[in-house]
């Protein structure tokens, strides 16, 4: 039983604690404790005589991004799709969309009345296809939304390109990307807005949160009405017990603001970050070299990528070892042997049980809409070969040190030589 693998009742390669997220750094309890005791707890309180937590991240992020204008949301859902309705999209527009994303790239969409139009994605990079996006337009197409998927950034030229030929906002979803560079220059930067989710599994994080960065202040401006109830930031002195929102009636809005608590975590979550990333860096081209040498395809990057930053690793395994055994299975053996979850990429969302728009009767304003929106209308081979052939895990596992990678590397050996095993 010495050789077996541990999915089928043989030792487990090795027993070792992975690193855990997300993790706290130093400042992160005594600014708690502060926005206990300050009396505000979100910037729709009243001003206590102290710039918010709020606007504190507001600008570290925004200059973190070379940015003119961060925006901080409640969750990168709701920033999503405020960044969509900043730039003009309203009902019955149509939006691009990856086939291959978590279902917030369409539910955001789908959240102001407008159309997801899901494109296929880039076999090598698993991001947005800028031949499929330009395939896909039609007069009725409003903004484009690229998200810098797992490890990789987009192509950002030709999505650029594109976008500015055909006189379309390009969003940049930055979920997975925080401090990933493009030419020299933080993703995010490049569009007309990028937006971010802090939610718990993500790079940088407080549990549940947001935000948008922009160099259009019009962008900015719709942006903040929308997120805080149609107010925005006074811009002369408020006094102590006072708002500091004010209600200009220009642009009715909803809540979608960050308390006080996320964004003091967040600053201290940011302190952190290039760091961690330089760490997930060195681990993840120390993996890439072993997992290489055995015939495996990690997920790649474009060719314009100046910074990387891995939120989960992907990599494809050979086509003889998925002729044995299906890519579920292989998860779940490399997971029996680490420890920690191996799992396949998101589900394609043109099947995808998440993405259901016929299952709400919000969305059923009439039957033409309803087509219009109904998710397997598009055929998404690429993204399906993807979901059929790749699995991954998250970047706390690569905060490891390197015998513990080399450990990884071992068991993905170990399971790939044994794939018999698990072929059902």
């Amino acid at each position: 039983m010495g050789n077996a693998l541990a999915i089928s009742g043989g030792p487990r390669l090795t027993e070792r604690e992975w690193p855990r997220w997300p993790q706290s750094g130093e400042r992160a309890l005594k600014s708690l404790e502060d926005v206990l005791a300050s009396g505000r707890w979100t910037i729709s309180c009243a001003y206590q005589g102290r710039q918010s937590y709020e606007r504190q991240f507001a600008a570290a992020f925004a200059e973190y991004c070379r940015s003119a204008m961060c925006v901080p949301m409640a969750t990168g859902t709701a920033s999503l799709a405020i960044a969509l309705e900043a730039c003009g999209v309203g009902a019955g527009d149509e939006v691009i969309v990856p086939g291959l994303s978590w279902v917030a790239s369409a539910s955001a969409v789908l959240g102001i009345n407008a159309v997801p139009v899901l494109v296929d994605v880039d076999p090598a990079t698993y991001c947005l296809d800028p031949a499929a996006v330009e395939s896909a337009i039609t007069e009725r197409t409003r903004a484009i939304t690229v998200v810098h998927a797992y490890s990789a950034v987009a192509d950002l030229d030709s999505l650029l390109d594109i976008a500015q030929r055909h006189g379309l906002p390009l969003i940049e979803d930055c979920a997975h990307a925080h401090g990933a560079g493009y030419g020299d220059w933080p993703v995010g930067a490049f569009g007309a807005a990028g937006v971010f989710s802090m939610q718990g599994s993500k790079l940088l994080t407080c549990g549940e949160g947001g935000a948008l960065v922009t160099d259009d202040a019009e962008i900015s401006n719709r942006a903040e009405h929308l997120r805080a109830d149609g107010r925005v930031l006074r811009q002369e002195p408020v006094g102590v017990g006072e708002m500091e929102l004010e209600e200009t009636g220009r642009l009715m809005g909803s809540n979608a603001c960050l308390s006080e608590f996320h964004a003091a975590v967040l600053l201290d979550q940011l302190a952190l970050l290039d760091g961690q990333n330089a760490r997930r860096v060195r681990a993840a081209d120390h993996l890439t070299g072993r997992l290489t040498d055995m015939g495996m395809t990690v997920q790649d990057t474009s060719p314009g990528t100046t910074a990387r930053a891995y939120y989960r690793y992907m990599v494809r395994l050979p086509d003889e070892v998925l002729a044995v055994a299906p890519v579920d299975r292989i998860a779940r053996a490399l997971t029996a042997e680490l420890g920690f979850p191996v799992m396949l990429t998101h589900r394609p969302l043109n099947d995808n049980p998440l993405h259901r728009p016929a299952s709400r009767r919000r969305f059923a304003t009439d039957a033409r809409y309803l087509q219009r929106v109904d998710p397997a209308r598009f055929d998404l081979p690429v993204a399906k070969r993807i979901h059929e052939s790749v699995v991954s895990f998250g970047h706390e596992v690569l905060l490891a040190p390197l015998d513990a990678i080399d450990d990884i590397a071992r068991a993905f050996r170990k399971v790939l030589d044994n794939v018999r095993e698990i072929h059902r």
